[in-house]
């Protein structure tokens, strides 16, 4: 069975729909921003999922089942028993190979190209040991522009045989990043829109970023017109004046929730770049303790 690639292509994919080693997972959620500063709406897209999806596919909860149901903070990261009961009833498992979609990643901003919830699952695949997963460039929406099957079917896959054995080295927790703005042999990588990042906008009650940290926008990855990534050249431009490619620097990424940030750190895989942890608290987690610094660029 081959091992799949980061990232693969509609067209990729419509020439495996039929093979039974496939698992093919909806990842969808939608996330909506307010017009100006507050917390972000967001639900799952299993209603979605049943309206339309890609033939076989099956729906992944990120909202509720794949998430810590007793955390204080949506999205973040459930148990490992959790997470291999559900993905394994997913049939993820041994002698199997995963891609991931979903529908876009903002409800109200169709102009920010990114398959961010997809690129999450396939983080939590990867933290807990699976690598054979894949993010299908362009999710969806690509699919559908494209006039390829479309189905109301739901899908289904025998019960996975979950093996694997935990990465750490993949999660960072807040005392890692505060450790992080001081060392030099780390970047740390905001992952959210500039305007958050200068403060602009009021989202997690604390407006600003964590100093030191450097900014490349999730949703300026893509080409909005293809709805694929870039090349890699075009992407190593907008990434090499953070000092994030070095290959001796450890990256840090964050965002609101840790969802955007899963798709900057597969970006950075997909350039080279090994070394790659995601806060899993992100600013939902970092603003609302006022111990956790937090910088603003002011207007001039």
């Amino acid at each position: 069975m081959e091992n799949v690639p980061l990232f693969v292509t509609t067209e990729w994919l419509a020439g495996r729909l039929n093979d039974p080693n496939l698992r093919l997972l909806d990842a969808t959620t939608f996330l909506k921003n307010p017009e100006k500063d507050g917390y972000y709406d967001v639900w799952s897209g299993n209603e979605a999922y049943e309206k339309g999806h890609i033939p076989g596919a099956v729906f992944a909860d990120l909202h509720k089942e794949l998430s810590d149901p007793d955390a204080k903070y949506a999205f973040t990261l459930p148990s490992r028993e959790r997470f291999v009961k559900k993905i394994s009833e997913l049939g993820v498992g041994e002698g199997t190979y995963v891609v991931v979609y979903d529908q876009g990643a903002i409800v109200n901003k169709p102009e920010v190209i990114s398959s961010d919830w997809a690129s999450r699952l396939a983080w939590q695949l990867k933290y807990e040991g699976y690598y054979n997963v894949a993010v299908l460039d362009g999710g969806f929406p690509k699919w559908k522009e494209e006039g390829r099957p479309v189905t109301t079917e739901p899908g289904s896959y025998p019960k996975g045989d979950f093996t694997g054995v935990r990465k750490p080295e993949l999660f960072a927790a807040k005392e890692e990043v505060l450790n992080a703005i001081d060392d030099e042999n780390t970047v740390i990588l905001d992952s959210l829109s500039q305007a958050n990042y200068n403060g602009d906008v009021n989202t997690y009650g604390r407006p600003g970023h964590i100093p030191g940290s450097v900014n490349v926008f999730f949703g300026a990855l893509s080409d909005p017109n293809t709805k694929e990534l870039y090349d890699d050249e075009k992407l190593r431009a907008i990434f090499e004046q953070t000092g994030a490619l070095d290959p001796n620097k450890k990256v840090i990424t964050y965002c609101g929730s840790a969802i955007a940030a899963t798709w900057t750190g597969l970006v950075l895989n997909k350039l080279g770049q090994k070394n790659v942890a995601v806060y899993d608290g992100s600013l939902t987690e970092w603003a609302k303790d006022p111990s956790l610094p937090l910088e603003t660029n002011p207007k001039e």
